[in-house]
């Protein structure tokens, strides 16, 4: 249990009641490691740490699918003085270990298949035929949308950026990306950042990472935002925008800014979906009794 379970926009987390009491407690179940672990990064010197990780279970109030459970294991690790390329090749080496060494049988479109790497601005240009790169206005966003993609249910409320992109991403991208069997999605829209670095050389991407088998996104990664001022303003928006779509509001993430105030090193890291993995590469529907 956490008083903060994690800052992201549309993941939703597990409130702890007390059963005794019969009352809602400050608590709640963490739908990720991360904040505690890049506390522990925060004192790498003292631990004397380089490379860490976290095989563990999360908790996320989402609707239950096939690539979908209220309780999952996430398999999160993290890199000091690293970029986040170096955990691009700890992806594809997990990966090809997996299809080299397990007695499992593969899926058989990816028997042999290499990982493709592809920007996301390339992803959308083959998908969609547009960079969302030239369209980071959300007003030009929206138009667009409307006026060429008419079979993108776009409701006649205001939405945000990453809610057009999104909207566009699930109905048009992801149901062609079955062509790449295994691929690595990288230099996300700047406005997607979350916890992730802007790339030095251009403003509108950030150095973030997704990787996905089969259409079904495996894992998120980030070349690791420090700043404390930047991620405390990014912290407050997300909150906010948390409020006015899904009218709740979580508590302030007071010990990860404290990790970043004290000092969080030049780092990388990743999350990844243990039964995802499974499931896309030998369609293990359900590992715990397997």
């Amino acid at each position: 249990m956490v008083q903060n379970p994690g800052m992201e926009t549309h993941v939703h987390p597990f409130r702890v009641s007390s059963a005794r009491s019969q009352k809602l407690t400050d608590y709640y179940l963490h739908t990720s490691p991360e904040f505690c672990l890049k506390e522990l990064l925060s004192d790498y010197k003292e631990e004397n740490l380089q490379n860490i990780y976290s095989l563990s279970y999360c908790f996320r109030d989402e609707p239950q699918s096939e690539i979908h459970r209220p309780q999952f294991l996430m398999l999160e690790w993290y890199r000091i003085n690293h970029r986040y390329e170096s955990i691009m090749n700890d992806v594809e080496d997990l990966i090809n270990w997996c299809l080299t060494n397990s007695k499992s049988q593969i899926r058989k479109n990816i028997v042999g298949q290499k990982m493709i790497r592809m920007t996301m601005e390339e992803l959308w240009l083959r998908t969609v035929g547009i960079s969302p790169l030239e369209y980071l206005d959300t007003t030009k966003f929206r138009n667009y949308i409307s006026q060429n993609l008419k079979d993108v249910p776009l409701p006649q409320v205001e939405l945000a950026w990453d809610d057009l992109f999104f909207l566009v991403h699930l109905n048009i991208v992801e149901p062609q990306m079955h062509q790449w069997p295994l691929l690595l999605v990288y230099e996300f829209p700047a406005p997607l950042a979350a916890l992730s670095t802007i790339k030095a050389t251009d403003s509108r991407v950030c150095e973030r990472f997704e990787v996905y088998v089969n259409g079904i996104e495996l894992c998120n990664a980030y070349n690791e935002l420090t700043e404390l001022e930047l991620q405390t303003e990014r912290f407050k928006n997300q909150s906010l925008e948390k409020k006015s779509l899904y009218q709740y509001q979580l508590p302030e993430a007071s010990r990860f800014l404290s990790s970043l105030e004290k000092g969080l090193p030049p780092s990388s890291g990743i999350a990844l979906g243990v039964e995802r993995l499974l499931y896309s590469l030998f369609e293990i529907e359900n590992p715990f009794f397997y």
